[in-house]
């Protein structure tokens, strides 16, 4: 695979890509709602393809493929916690949606700070989002850095990878919010998932198909096939890698923000189904990525290499393996640029507007555009560090969201849950794991990722028994619950002659 190959691919997927982009405007975006959000008028289909791209980012095939290099079969362990874990957005995200449409929310935050009746709820979930959303933004341009220095043997240079990448989220952004990333998330989704997946097969049968790969490993690495897996996996290290895992659909508020924006309940429903689809496959490809780079190239020097390094082999034609780098990028763009745009909307929302009250719609909408590059640069030099695991690091952002988690469960399931025991559970636990890993990471020999929830949910149910709740606010947003889910289920069981009417 040449340089110039790349350079062309990249060129060609960039050039299809803005165009793509440019058709999904319609009209200026002058509202957050618009900007942010597509007006809360997104289909189905398309839903689906941007929730796969934007959640199986540079993680999954750079990522997820080290880890299993590196730790077996507990890899898919692993992510398959996470699969299960998505079964929370079939409980929460009708309800996310129905509180959505009701209030006119834009970001999670605005959401928690609106039920809680505390704007201080609303601005320690944005500051701690940005906390530990910054550096899931550095993994997917490190992925990106990796990927084109492995597949060109250097002669892309690790930096050149990640500034491209940032400066392509950034683009992506800017042209029309959310809508172009969910359409631009939309080709890179189908890029994705077809280029992979032949490709993986390919590989495979290079490799002497699937029985030889696992006799190979079964042979030559019996270790990764074990339970929980080789070397890097421990059963408290399992633990601390998928609980916080497992909340990620919840946690994370670039998705929990996609949960504002299907025209319909039915559109979630759509979303939900395809992305599981497309999940599931991909999940299987990425290991199998793993597996297979384990046995052809069982001696790299960094396990985030085995993706990099099958691409540029004789296993993969040029032109299917440049298909796939592209579709890898693209992936980390993808949830990159949704990221940007979600901390962007959380800043001007949540933060400055609650420092200065009654500011505009209009100047809101200014300030997130220019939070966008600020944040894209913060997570660049992040990226230029080079930390560890790809996966590991994926990780320990999502153990520090965890800390939403209780807030978010109470916000819908408990009346009782008061705005002082959110904002103590969500200062002091994101406080907590932060403590955490500057220190070793480990506290009686358990990791941030099994005391994250533990913690936040003590203090959140300590502290919301110690203190009053604000029965207004906590009402009024049961009522638009069973209001807005009430009008969905009378209109399904109408009489025929009346549907027109609806």
């Amino acid at each position: 695979m040449t340089e110039s190959l790349i350079w062309w691919s990249i060129a060609i997927y960039l050039l299809i890509a803005v165009g793509i982009a440019i058709m999904s405007r319609q009209g200026a975006a002058e509202s957050m709602s618009g900007y942010f959000l597509g007006n809360r008028q997104m289909n189905g289909f398309v839903s689906a393809l941007s929730y796969s791209a934007t959640t199986y980012s540079a993680f999954m095939m750079v990522g997820l493929a080290g880890l299993t290099y590196a730790g077996g079969v507990g890899a898919l362990g692993f992510e398959i916690i996470y699969f299960a874990g998505v079964s929370l957005v079939a409980i929460f995200g009708p309800k996310f949606w129905a509180v959505g449409k009701k209030f006119g929310y834009v970001t999670p935050s605005e959401m928690l700070g609106h039920r809680y009746n505390s704007k201080h709820v609303a601005m320690a979930v944005s500051i701690a989002s940005c906390i530990f959303l910054i550096p899931y933004s550095a993994v997917q341009l490190a992925g990106v850095g990796y990927l084109l220095q492995g597949i060109t043997d250097g002669a892309i240079t690790f930096t050149t990878g990640v500034i491209m990448a940032t400066v392509i989220a950034i683009f992506f952004s800017y042209i029309a919010g959310i809508r172009s990333v969910m359409w631009t998330d939309s080709l890179q989704a189908i890029m994705m998932i077809v280029a992979s997946t032949l490709v993986a097969f390919l590989v495979i049968q290079g490799l002497g198909g699937f029985s030889a790969l696992f006799d190979t490993l079964a042979t030559e690495h019996p270790q990764s096939l074990t339970v929980p897996g080789s070397g890097l996996f421990s059963f408290v290290t399992f633990l601390g890698l998928t609980i916080p895992w497992f909340f990620f659909s919840l946690s994370n508020p670039q998705v929990s923000q996609r949960l504002f924006m299907p025209s319909s309940l039915r559109a979630m429903r759509q979303m939900l189904i395809g992305f599981l689809v497309f999940g599931f496959i991909y999940t299987m490809v990425s290991v199998l990525w793993g597996f297979s780079a384990l046995a052809a190239f069982p001696s790299l020097a960094r396990a985030d290499l085995a993706t990099p390094t099958l691409l540029a082999s004789e296993f993969v034609p040029p032109v299917l393996g440049v298909i796939v780098m592209v579709g890898i990028m693209a992936a980390a763009v993808s949830t990159i640029d949704s990221i940007m745009l979600t901390l962007a909307s959380m800043v001007s929302r949540d933060v400055y507007a609650n420092v200065k009250p009654n500011v505009s719609e209009k100047r809101q909408l200014l300030v997130g555009k220019f939070v966008v590059p600020v944040i894209a640069i913060l997570a660049l030099a992040f990226a230029e560090l080079q930390l560890d695991l790809i996966a590991v690091l994926s990780v320990a952002a999502s153990s520090g969201l965890v800390a939403m988690v209780p807030a978010i469960i109470g916000a819908f399931y408990w009346k009782r849950g008061t705005g002082a025991g959110a904002l103590v559970s969500v200062v002091g636990t994101s406080t907590f794991v932060l403590l955490m890993y500057a220190t070793g990471n480990s506290l009686l020999g358990l990791p941030a990722g099994i005391w994250g929830i533990v913690v936040a949910s003590v203090l959140f149910v300590g502290v919301s028994l110690m203190t009053k709740p604000h029965q207004a606010a906590t009402d009024a947003f049961f009522d638009a619950i069973s209001e807005e889910l009430g009008k969905k289920r009378s209109h399904k069981v109408s009489p025929p002659a009346q549907e027109s009417n609806v």
